[in-house]
């Protein structure tokens, strides 16, 4: 009974140290690589092929896979990756995860490891204490996990051996499609609890050289790893935005692929191995063979993918959208439409009619403290800002040559009102952050007057985009008469301590991005009613419906 707990606990700790190890590692050179990594992801990943290049480096580099995608959803959030991109670095990061078995391959067995790993644990400790921040320190950190990493290696081994010598090992074949599949879904839920491949394969292999599992349960259980490695990027990408869902679903993809592949031609893959050995008179005893084998059908993997990258980017960019994708996409304007200017402005005058609406339902939403949903509204203001930008790029990139003098005018005055829509969603925004984290005044006749010009810059707009009749129109020196009386007295409400300074300043600027929207958005309604009265007699008087 002894000698099983002393065999389960050597196991265990082995495991321990193991897990730490790889932490370690991955944490210290993460840091001691500072921003070069975030400059390979930016700079290195501008095609498919380079970005697969730099996923390899990478992850060979702080030998993790799951923190190089993580790292690469996070750039893909930022707008910085697009999903080719991202779609290379994942396929490059399953061929840099190979790097760990190669290291226990290579180095786990054939060397003295009480000889070099204390040493390691030592002397990086050393530079550890020595230099509390910085590099030197990260560095030092990187070299206690790679000692921790084959001493902890060197305990897993004798520990399985261990339970080889006291345990019957017969029923651990992995022969026969339900004993694949068994040390298949062993694999995966070793990877899911360690949250690292690396530390899963590296126990596979040492198993295996132990020898506790036959070689065809071993390389199910490393196809197994591949599989759970994605859980990484799969919980990172819950409540992420659509673009890290598509890149997360895109590593499950692949890396479902490939294990399907794997697992179909498991027997043709070790023949491989077999035949590779014997024609490069290699000795490749089980470890140099697993490590092999997982390097093979994850090159095979990249073969069958690579070619479909681009429909698969395709395919994934349809999926998870959101509403704000959804809405950010225009309704009149494409490429189809570019080739005939004469359709062009008519279909630009179309969707800045659409813009306008937007911008007055955003402000409506900024003055709208009592049903203030901040998550929508920053949507909201996302998909103008993103009309916007669309707009301007579609008019830039229409052919100038072919336009008469009359259709150029046009088009810079679409790109005005374009900027000046624009400009009204940003004032919407600071008024927004002004009104939501607002007390109200103190004086309810100031409170009323403030929040009574509010609407009235509401209706003004409604009024001059046509959307509302109004038996007493505003105009737009009432709006300037009205902001300065408020002002005035808000001032002197504050001077005389009647509500709090800050309460005043919060106001004041409430009222300036107020005016301020009203002043851009006559300019704009003025021109967009002129033009649809111009291109379009009979939308005159219609650009409300």
């Amino acid at each position: 009974m002894s000698e099983v707990i002393g065999v389960v606990g050597a196991g265990l700790g082995g495991l321990g140290l193991f897990i730490l190890a790889i932490g370690l590692m991955t944490d210290g050179l993460k840091a001691a690589a500072g921003s070069s990594l975030r400059h390979i992801l930016a700079s290195w990943t501008r095609t498919p092929a380079r970005g697969i290049f730099s996923g390899f480096l990478m992850t060979a580099i702080v030998q993790s896979s799951g923190a190089v995608t993580v790292a690469s959803l996070g750039f893909v959030n930022a707008g910085l990756l697009n999903m080719r991109q991202v779609l290379g670095i994942i396929l490059g990061a399953n061929i840099g995860t190979t790097m760990t078995g190669w290291l226990v391959a290579i180095l786990g067995f054939n060397l003295n490891i009480a000889g070099f790993a204390l040493p390691m644990v030592g002397i990086g400790m050393i530079l550890k204490l020595s230099q509390q921040q910085g590099r030197a320190s990260a560095i030092g950190q990187a070299i206690v996990g790679f000692g921790l990493f084959f001493i902890g290696l060197d305990v897993l081994k004798d520990a399985f051996e261990g339970i080889t010598q006291t345990f019957s090992i017969s029923q651990l074949s992995g022969q026969g499609m339900s004993g694949i599949l068994l040390y298949l879904v062993i694999g995966i839920v070793i990877t899911i609890l360690t949250q690292s491949s690396s530390a899963s394969i590296a126990i596979t292999i040492t198993a295996a050289a132990s020898g506790m599992l036959e070689m065809y349960a071993a390389g199910a259980m490393i196809i197994g790893a591949n599989i759970g490695t994605t859980s990484t990027a799969a919980f990172a990408a819950i409540g992420a935005t659509s673009p890290a869902k598509r890149a997360a679903a895109a590593q499950v993809l692949f890396n479902l692929i490939t294990a399907v592949v794997a697992l179909l031609i498991l027997p043709v893959l070790f023949y491989i191995i077999t035949s590779l050995s014997k024609l490069l008179h290699l000795n490749a005893d089980t470890a140099m063979s697993l490590a092999l084998f997982h390097t093979l059908f994850n090159l095979l993997g990249l073969v069958l993918v690579y070619p479909f990258i681009g429909k698969l980017a395709d395919w994934l960019e349809k999926r998870f959208t959101s509403w704000e994708e959804t809405e950010s996409n225009p309704r009149y304007i494409d490429k189809n439409i570019a080739q005939t200017p004469a359709l062009a402005t008519n279909a630009l005058l179309n969707e800045l009619i659409g813009l306008q609406k937007r911008v007055i339902n955003l402000f409506a939403s900024a003055i709208d403290s009592s049903q203030h949903d901040i998550r929508h509204f920053h949507q909201q203001s996302n998909v103008i800002k993103s009309l916007t930008q669309q707009v301007s790029r579609f008019i830039v990139e229409l052919e100038t040559a072919a336009l008469n003098e009359e259709t150029t005018a046009q088009l810079a005055t679409m790109m005005r009102i374009e900027g000046y829509l624009y400009d009204c969603a940003l004032a919407s925004d600071l008024l927004a952050s002004h009104w939501t984290n607002r007390e109200k005044l103190k004086e309810p006749e100031l409170e009323e007057a403030l929040q009574g010009y509010l609407v009235k810059v509401l209706e003004y707009m409604r009024q001059t985009a046509n959307m509302v009749v109004s038996d007493t129109p505003l105009t737009q020196e009432e709006l300037l008469r009205l902001k300065d009386e408020i002002k005035d007295q808000l001032i002197l409400a504050g001077t005389l301590h009647h509500i709090e300074v800050s309460h005043m300043s919060v106001a004041v600027d409430s009222l300036h991005e107020a005016w301020h929207t009203a002043k851009t958005w006559h300019k704009a309604a003025t021109r967009l009613n002129t033009l649809a009265a111009l291109l379009t007699p009979v939308m005159a008087g219609k650009t409300g419906e």
